[in-house]
């Protein structure tokens, strides 16, 4: 008779608060619960600044293999990144020609803004350097940014135009993103495209590089990060959809669009949605961690 495998529970460390205590800590969103005791995602606080960056690196890695989940790659196309928190000059970063659903912890590469890996075996992707190196240079308070190539984003791209208010999913960005014309269509691999780019993250969460694809920035996390793209890219099927009918769909009135956007579109709500894609990855994919 084959033995029965159980279940191994993560370690510690990889695991985040789950009650949330609305009498002693503040409220973000009306998502939060009211009544204490539940079971509710916390974002972590940390002991040391070796167990956020240790938490960072297995989100980042989260976040490739949840871009894999969606079928996000595109042969080596593709780079997630979140800022160190002891060294804000350097970046973490995926590994150049190693498929989303491949990356783990100990695969990650660290990078400085002139493109050096500090640490790590891989080399560096180098429009990926040329991207984000200039967005984290030129944005101290990003600390960690999305972009790849998907179906839905790259086609939508070519249109050259904003996303309109047509649900209350792309209501989370309305007034919230730009289309970005700059060096549109050109691989971004020499380093003044990047500057280009990186002087329209003004603000914004999330841009549409003109004939490229979707980038998407977060001031919070790359959970946030990572989620906004997905939503992004799902966004953008949408309107694709909704524009091969012919039809003129009735948008969202602009109060009621910023309404939605400031309930279900703040970089908080990013992290949140992350969060049933990280358990849903912890529970199925252990070998992140390596």
């Amino acid at each position: 008779m084959s033995a029965v495998l159980q279940p191994v529970s993560p370690p510690a460390h990889h695991a985040s608060p789950t009650h949330f205590d609305p009498a002693s800590q503040p409220r973000e969103s009306i998502y939060q619960p009211e009544q204490a005791g539940l079971i509710f995602p916390v974002v972590p606080v940390f002991a040391s600044l070796a167990d956020q960056r240790q938490h960072l690196k297995e989100r980042l890695v989260g976040a490739c293999r949840a871009f894999a989940l969606q079928g996000f790659d595109y042969g080596f196309a593709g780079h997630l990144t979140v800022r160190d928190p002891e060294r804000p000059h350097l970046y973490w970063t995926n590994p150049m020609a190693v498929h989303f659903s491949q990356v783990r912890v100990s695969n990650l590469i660290l990078a400085d803004h002139n493109g050096q890996v500090v640490e790590g075996r891989h080399a560096i992707n180098r429009a990926g350097f040329v991207l984000h190196a200039a967005v984290h240079e030129q944005h101290p308070d990003i600390v960690a940014m999305c972009h790849a190539h998907t179906v839905h984003g790259v086609a939508f791209a070519s249109l050259g135009k904003k996303l309109e208010p047509i649900t209350q999913d792309a209501a989370a960005f309305f007034e919230d993103h730009v289309v970005i014309g700059d060096e549109a269509g050109q691989v971004s691999v020499e380093v003044q495209a990047g500057h280009k780019i990186a002087n329209a993250f003004r603000g914004v969460k999330a841009a549409i590089h003109q004939n490229h694809g979707l980038i998407t920035a977060s001031r919070h996390s790359i959970e946030a990060a990572a989620f906004w793209f997905i939503a992004l890219e799902r966004c953008c099927q949408q309107q694709l959809a909704i524009d091969a009918t012919g039809l003129a769909p009735r948008l969202v009135p602009p109060e009621r669009a910023r309404y939605s956007r400031e309930h279900v579109g703040s970089e908080y709500i990013g992290w949140l949605h992350f969060q049933p894609i990280w358990s849903q990855l912890v529970a199925t994919q252990p070998d992140m961690f390596d």
